[in-house]
């Protein structure tokens, strides 16, 4: 018998985002381009990249923050994409999914306790009257350990570390199914930063949430990831198992970025300019202005994901880790 495919609980398909270019009549900016890519219930999927790929944008969409140009997004059966982002906090989908932004500073409002901040979304998402609205505020409060008495206290009266409970404890509030993460350590010392993750990790856990964790910090998302998709110019370029993909990186650019963490080989340095994100050619390959293995197929014809658990877009994916190394040499 065939081997049974899990349920998905989130399946995007084809996703995409284009902006028209000020000054350039006519003119696209691709900012997600043809982006596939699920998470079953209770799994942790990261999305890693550097700046400028479009993790935010992928991220926007997925939150219905957005409208998409194109594609699909289909959450527990219903597709997303169809119902207007100015009208989606009327979904019932709404409450099942939510968001921690990156800065907890600038995502809370200035004139609510962290009390009122948590309750918003209870009466607004969940419709809670005040007595289950304040019954789930202690609830979740004492789940990120976020003590009663911080509860009337202002954005400004609390520590960063506080103000990431709150935000985290304002995710949870409607008891959603999919979390998704934004850089959530990205302004907090570093000294917080390892606490607010165990209490994410634990929370995912005890919850069994289905996260997508965006970072720069990949050992982060290598320990706290069960899958990793990583973005390069608007597509996923490679995806798979976050221990297969960390231990055997099959794309050059995945290569490259495993390549910068401490005790992972040589560092592969990329030369090149980044190929521009405004009507990118489709027969070429995104990656082929800066590859250290370029070929004359890369420049002829653009590569898509293979089939399979561990996936590259790569025409030479399956070329030998030490080849992207001396060639960039």
């Amino acid at each position: 018998m065939p081997e049974a495919v899990p349920a998905q609980l989130l399946a995007v398909e084809g996703l995409g985002k284009r902006y028209p270019v000020q000054g350039k009549r006519g003119a696209l900016l691709h900012a997600v381009d043809g982006v596939s890519l699920h998470i079953a219930p209770g799994e942790s999927l990261g999305l890693v990249g550097e700046s400028g790929c479009g993790k935010s944008t992928l991220v926007r969409l997925l939150a219905r923050l957005i409208d998409p140009t194109e594609g699909r997004i289909v959450f527990d059966g219903e597709d997303l994409a169809r119902v207007p982002a100015s009208r989606f906090a009327r979904n019932p989908q709404r409450s099942a999914i939510q968001m921690v932004f990156q800065d907890p500073t600038d995502s809370l409002n200035p004139r609510f306790t962290a009390r009122n901040t948590i309750a918003e979304p209870c009466r607004l998402l969940a419709g809670m009257d005040d007595a289950a609205a304040q019954a789930r505020v202690d609830e979740v409060a004492a789940q990120v350990g976020l003590p009663s008495a911080l509860l009337s206290r202002f954005p400004h009266q609390l520590s960063g570390g506080q103000k990431a409970r709150v935000g985290i404890a304002r995710a949870l509030a409607t008891r959603p199914r999919l979390l998704i993460l934004d850089e959530p350590t990205a302004a907090l010392d570093v000294s917080v930063q390892a606490v607010v993750l165990q209490l994410l990790d634990r929370l995912r856990r005890e919850l069994s949430l289905a996260t997508l964790f965006v970072s720069h910090d990949l050992n982060v998302v290598r320990l706290l990831t069960d899958r990793v998709a990583v973005m390069y110019l608007g597509r996923i370029i490679e995806t798979g198992p976050s221990r297969t993909v960390f231990a055997a990186p099959a794309h050059p650019y995945t290569q490259a970025l495993v390549s910068a963490i401490p005790g992972h080989g040589p560092r592969i340095r990329l030369d090149g300019e980044v190929q521009s994100p405004i009507d990118p050619p489709p027969q070429v390959c995104r990656f082929a202005s800066r590859c250290p293995a370029v070929q004359d197929r890369c420049r002829r014809e653009a590569p898509s994901l293979h089939a399979g658990t561990h996936q590259a877009a790569c025409h030479f994916a399956s070329w030998p880790r030490e080849t992207i190394i001396k060639a960039a040499a």
